[in-house]
């Protein structure tokens, strides 16, 4: 599927590429995309099959996600999420990007929590201004409302059968695996994470993999402390 995509910056610079997260989409990077093209990048976003204005699908598998994400050899990618989970799964074909960010990405999801995960997602779909409001206080209101309409936007379905047309959820030998710099950027396990701190563990065993967590933060860090989790990703981004 040829997704929709959102640019900032001029052409020229390196190219970085956004993958947002299930119930998302392209308009949740307002605050992170101006950031890097402050640093020089041009950025383009997409939002997934099923999400904001790309087309609906007849198969939501992980794989399909991965396989949409266009491969033109980006200097940057950053995944959060759903997104992050397609960015490792993008990254198994060399050449698809240099480096790699991955905002609390969602590697594994164990039998025993497959069930209470999807309900939770789903759940999201019910989320109005208000329980936004009161789930988020501390989220900038254009993040509030970036989220409000990635719900709106998302086709139902989508949500569900992200789960079900995957059939499992673990990617964690092809996170372990990885080729390039990568950047795990965590949410904070004293405050909420999808990613398990010894999964974590596993995949930094890798000499190519960076693993942070921003403290105080949940499963969307560039939400919950967009500046702290930009210096992160700006001071690992001038290590070269």
């Amino acid at each position: 599927m040829t997704l929709p995509t959102v640019t900032w910056g001029t052409p020229g610079g390196p190219r970085a590429l956004l993958v947002h997260g299930l119930s998302s989409e392209s308009g949740s990077w307002w605050h992170l995309a101006p950031a890097l093209v402050e640093e020089g990048w041009h950025v383009t976003a997409v939002d997934l099959r099923g999400h904001g204005a790309a087309a609906r699908a007849d198969s939501y598998a992980l794989a399909d996600y991965a396989g949409d994400l266009p491969r033109q050899g980006w200097d940057l990618v950053v995944g959060h999420s759903l997104g992050g989970a397609s960015t490792v799964l993008a990254a198994q074909d060399a050449g698809f990007a240099r480096r790699l960010v991955l905002l609390d990405p969602v590697l594994h999801v164990p039998a025993e929590l497959w069930d209470e995960t999807i309900a939770d997602q789903v759940s999201e779909l019910e989320l109005t201004a208000e329980t936004i409001a009161e789930l988020k206080p501390h989220w900038h209101e254009r993040d509030r409302a970036a989220k409000l309409e990635g719900v709106r936007a998302v086709h139902p379905d989508a949500v569900s059968r992200t789960f079900t047309d995957s059939g499992t959820w673990d990617i964690r030998s092809e996170a372990e695996a990885l080729g390039v710099p990568t950047l795990i950027v965590s949410g904070d396990p004293e405050v909420y994470t999808m990613l398990a701190p010894e999964t974590a563990a596993r995949v930094a065993a890798n000499p190519r993999v960076d693993y942070v967590i921003v403290p105080g933060t949940g499963h969307s860090p560039h939400r919950d402390r967009p500046d702290e989790t930009m210096a992160v990703i700006r001071e690992w981004l001038a290590r070269g």
